[in-house]
């Protein structure tokens, strides 16, 4: 049976810029902690995988020893990372992180036609329940299930996450076909055996992606402007946006 797996950040929707920056500024002034990301501070952060880790990476910054020094590592993430969560989601309530092009017409259309869909992202999975159900609807978000945050002990790009995925939902590993938005992702893809998409995003864009399949700017949506074509190492043949049949013949092309 025909899968596809979708990564949560930058693919569903563009998360990392309207929802995860923001969210963590929030929470280190919430904390008091002498920090605030810009866009090209946090660009840099997320070729760390999981919110809790680009926490972490606080306590090896010199600048903010002091500050630190004395907190338990472990409790002060714990708290940090709930709070960081809390206003994230309260962020996709208020619809601030709208869907990606093609997300809310690929999504049900693959059920409908008897897809298997999934969501495997290294974020917390309130959060990624949060957007998903926020990009497709409560009633279709409900018939995909979600594999996040800590249910492997390593995070992209190591491939532990969509192995779990390929093993819980019985996979065939020729027939699945990944989603995702950055390198990380990619390798954490086919890592685990499995041929990779990859819709970029202003932080990824001009990230290796050789390993790709299919590279595009966007899903894309009927009415919008055509989809950019960034490299095609596969059959498919987009037009102006992507249909079922292209990311099925993603599955013909080279893994």
């Amino acid at each position: 049976m025909t899968a596809i797996i979708f990564d949560c950040d930058g693919v569903l929707a563009d998360t990392e810029r309207h929802g995860h920056l923001p969210a963590f500024n929030a929470t280190f002034e919430q904390f008091g902690l002498p920090v605030r990301w810009t866009e090209r501070e946090y660009g840099d952060k997320l070729t760390i995988s999981g919110g809790k880790e680009r926490m972490a990476s606080l306590f090896d910054e010199p600048a903010f020893a002091s500050v630190l020094r004395g907190r338990d590592r472990t409790e002060a993430l714990l708290k940090w990372h709930e709070a960081k969560t809390r206003t994230f989601r309260r962020l996709v309530a208020e619809g601030r992180i709208p869907a990606r092009p093609g997300i809310a017409r690929l999504i049900p259309a693959a059920l409908d036609a008897g897809w298997i869909v999934a969501v495997a992202s290294t974020s917390a999975e309130a959060s990624v329940r949060a957007v998903l159900e926020s990009a497709v609807g409560a009633a279709t978000a409900q018939r995909a299930p979600v594999f996040a945050g800590d249910v492997v002990p390593a995070k992209k790009p190591d491939p532990a996450i969509y192995r779990l995925a390929v093993d819980r939902l019985g996979l065939d590993e020729n027939d699945t076909l990944v989603v995702e938005d950055s390198r990380n992702g990619l390798l954490a893809a086919t890592g685990a055996g499995l041929r990779c998409l990859v819709t970029v995003n202003g932080y990824t864009r001009d990230q290796d992606f050789s390993e790709a399949v299919l590279v595009v700017s966007e899903l894309g949506d009927p009415g919008r402007p055509p989809i950019e074509i960034l490299a095609n190492r596969g059959p498919a043949r987009p037009g102006d946006h992507l249909t079922l049949d292209d990311l099925r013949a993603c599955l013909e092309g080279p893994r």
